[in-house]
């Protein structure tokens, strides 16, 4: 049986949803439905369903209702990361909540909707996970395995796994899906305030300590009104 190396996820939940509108002007987008239930509940059902005990999930765009709706969760047990006076972005908030994190720890978007395949995602990660050579585990996905997504990709993966970035004007084979697996060497000597984890990880492939792992199952990328439909119905065949 593989064990997770990791009892807890940064779920990131704080921003303000914009290519969602008009369905976030009163509701942050995690609480958007797909399917009969709530994006975030996808996402901390997922988390429950692989054993991992713990979800960090920060707030920040009407953050009030979203608090309300995770923290009486009890599996996965919810600590909020509180972004209200300022949106830190995916760099700034890995940061902020980093001493609530163990290291290494799974960190996800809030809005991620996928089937798993023969194994759940995260121990699926557990078992690629390489502490001496990566700073971060990301969770990629073929075209073919990617719901209503139009894009041109983001990576490529030599052939033992590490990350370079899709070249300007060409096709990269691989997507990122949102879900990663992060060491706290990541994080070490960050930026203060707001920034991307793009930051990070552009250092890390630079030490060739950027990895990624391809997902054996489906990925659906909800990000606008008019994803939600085509991914009901996909979830509904499957």
């Amino acid at each position: 049986m593989i064990e997770l190396v990791s009892d807890t996820a940064m779920v990131m939940a704080a921003g303000l949803g914009k290519r969602m509108r008009p369905l976030t002007a009163t509701q942050p987008k995690p609480l958007v439905k797909v399917a009969g239930r709530h994006l975030i509940d996808h996402t901390l059902d997922a988390l429950a369903d692989a054993g991992v005990a713990k979800a960090v999930v920060n707030v920040h765009y009407l953050a009030d209702a979203l608090e309300a709706h995770v923290k009486p969760r009890k599996n996965p047990a919810v600590v909020i990361s509180d972004e209200r006076d300022l949106l830190l972005e995916t760099g700034g908030g890995m940061v902020r909540a980093q001493g609530r994190l163990p290291d290494p720890f799974f960190c996800l978007n809030s809005d991620n909707v996928w089937l798993d395949g023969p194994r759940d995602v995260f121990h699926e990660l557990s078992l690629g996970w390489d502490a001496d050579r990566m700073d971060a585990l990301l969770l990629v996905v073929r075209h073919h395995n990617a719901g209503n997504y139009r894009g041109q990709g983001d990576f490529y993966l030599d052939p033992v796994g590490r990350i370079t970035r899709r070249e300007p004007g060409r096709i990269a084979p691989y997507i990122y899906t949102g879900i990663q697996l992060v060491s706290h060497r990541l994080l070490r000597d960050a930026p203060e305030g707001k920034f991307s984890t793009n930051v990070l990880w552009e250092r890390a492939i630079e030490e060739e300590r950027l990895y990624g792992l391809v997902h054996t199952g489906e990925w659906f990328e909800v990000g606008t009104p008019q994803a939600i439909a085509p991914t009901e119905a996909a979830l509904a065949e499957r």
